[in-house]
């Protein structure tokens, strides 16, 4: 078999075409901002004000000018409104546009009794406080009496609509987490809607500042999978005619996180340039990422079932295999197209978990049948006294329960982290939680890599201590064999170990 289609060209190539757009990407000339359009919102009533949430981002400072600009935003109120004539008492026709930083959340806002806060200044807050009644109330920061932002629009006469100044800009100076609205407290406002769009600028593009640093991550992670395919690849040439089809499954995952991240880096990188999430590109990196966790998973559970070492093939559990493994890809492709895809902030709450409770589901239960059958494999290893393999499937479990032990610590790290977070003041570290799978992910792929490495199977085994009993002399001695297809055989068998192999994948056929 010739090495042109082999999978490590396949490798090797996904390299080229990576790096390739890589540099295409980076010569771009990058835009400085993040965009965020209003297409006829509606105002919702909360309290005694009706409001519309423009927005709500991690800004940085440094390194360049960060604002806010305002353009084309035009306010719509219906006709009944238009009909009503303002009244100067209560601010009739008022809309205001607030901007705070979320550390200084409390500066909007009163309570007239120490009761439940209002947005709008009321007879009795205006009696206490000073405020105007029919408008926001405000109170200067300590650090910055500028600061909350309060920028005021008036509908004139019977007008239908009214416009904001054009390309307005709100500089930022200080780093936070910002948030905008657009407030009306007169309720003959009501239904009121509002167009345009609001750009907000980092120093470094168009990222939200709580996305930027996934973009250097990815870079790392590139290079990082770039590395671990090279040496791979080397390897699987070396000893190309000793390849086994395990070894197959892991060159193809490597490829695909291979290819996972880089087009995660080229999502960023256009992301940064054009203030939206390219549909095309968030495509296809979420389907590649669907597949490679998908074939982990599978590869993984095949491993554990001693598939290539206690039994040749999955026998009676094949189906199931496939069955279980299409369908984490379509739970997993539905939950990251739903949140990623044409997406900048995170979908609703009930619609997130209508998507992430079936990939839990499946998770917990690939997590289950994975360590049900490692067991089962060390067992019949242990029986067979197969001390060479036995070594290496403790090694594997050991890697994999510790695997299994930080995602749960991390999955409890991530609920506290956001439970004492909801103002998403610890921006700046929240890139954290997301790439700590994508390490955790690499990790456990290098250890498989480690100990399913392409080589001389003689040689490998040979290093081994010298004090082996009889049946691992015949194993090693099986491992460099040719069987009659000219592959290497991995398990020395006899009739009588055929026929037990046979019983084994019936009754676990059966039982799975």
């Amino acid at each position: 078999m010739g090495l042109a289609s082999s999978p490590s060209d396949q490798c090797c190539a996904s390299i080229l075409k990576s790096w390739i757009l890589l540099v295409l990407i980076s010569a771009v000339g990058l835009t400085e901002a993040s965009i965020h359009i209003y297409d006829h919102d509606s105002f919702r009533e909360v309290g005694t004000a009706y409001l519309v949430s423009g927005g709500s981002e991690g800004i940085a400072a440094g390194g360049g000018r960060s604002y806010i600009r305002f353009e084309n935003i035009t306010f719509w109120r219906t006709k009944e409104a238009a009909q009503h004539q303002p009244t100067l008492a209560y601010n009739g026709g008022l809309v205001q546009v607030v901007i705070f930083e979320a550390a200084n959340r409390d500066n909007i806002g009163g309570s007239p009794y120490g009761g439940q806060r209002s947005i709008c200044c009321t007879p009795d807050l205006a009696k206490l406080e000073g405020c105007k009644q029919g408008e926001v109330i405000r109170t200067p920061s300590a650090t910055d009496k500028n600061w909350p932002v309060v920028l005021n629009v008036v509908f004139r006469g019977n007008m239908l609509s009214t416009h904001m100044k054009k390309n307005k800009e709100i500089n930022i100076k200080n780093p936070g987490m910002y948030n905008l609205f657009f407030i009306t407290c007169d309720p003959k406002l009501k239904g009121m809607r509002v167009t345009g769009r609001t750009v907000w600028r980092n120093p470094t593009g168009y990222l939200p500042g709580r996305m930027a640093p996934l973009m250097k991550f990815y870079v790392f992670m590139s290079i990082a999978y770039a590395i671990l395919c090279a040496v791979w690849v080397f390897q699987y040439i070396r000893h190309w005619d000793d390849v086994l089809l395990l070894q197959h499954c892991i060159t193809s995952v490597i490829a695909l996180g291979l290819l996972e991240m880089t087009f995660w880096y080229l999502d960023y990188a256009y992301f940064n340039s054009s203030g939206t999430r390219p549909v095309g590109i968030t495509t296809w990196v979420v389907t590649i990422g669907a597949i490679r966790r998908t074939l982990s998973r599978i590869l993984i559970l095949s491993v554990a079932m001693g598939y290539g070492v206690v039994r040749p093939t999955l026998g009676g559990l094949t189906t199931k295999v496939l069955v279980v493994g299409i369908t984490y890809f379509l739970a997993s492709e539905m939950l990251n197209i739903a949140e990623y895809v044409g997406s900048i902030n995170d979908i609703a709450g009930r619609a997130r978990v209508f998507f992430v409770l079936p990939v839990a589901f499946l998770d917990a239960f690939l997590i289950s049948w994975i360590f049900t059958s490692l067991s089962k494999t060390l067992e019949q290893l242990q029986a067979k006294r197969s001390s060479i393999k036995l070594d290496i499937y403790r090694k594997f479990s050991n890697a994999l329960a510790v695997t299994v032990v930080a995602s749960v610590v991390w999955i409890g790290y991530e609920v506290y982290f956001k439970a004492t977070d909801p103002f998403n003041e610890r921006w700046q570290s929240a890139w954290i939680v997301t790439a700590f799978w994508d390490i955790l992910a690499f990790a456990l792929l290098g250890v498989i890599c480690y100990l399913w490495a392409p080589s001389q199977s003689c040689q490998r085994y040979a290093y081994m201590d010298n004090k082996e009993d009889v049946s691992d002399e015949e194993e090693a001695e099986s491992l460099c064999k040719e069987t009659s297809r000219g592959s290497i055989g991995l398990v020395k068998q006899d009739v009588r170990d055929d026929d037990t192999s046979d019983q084994e994948d019936d009754e676990e056929g059966k039982r799975g």
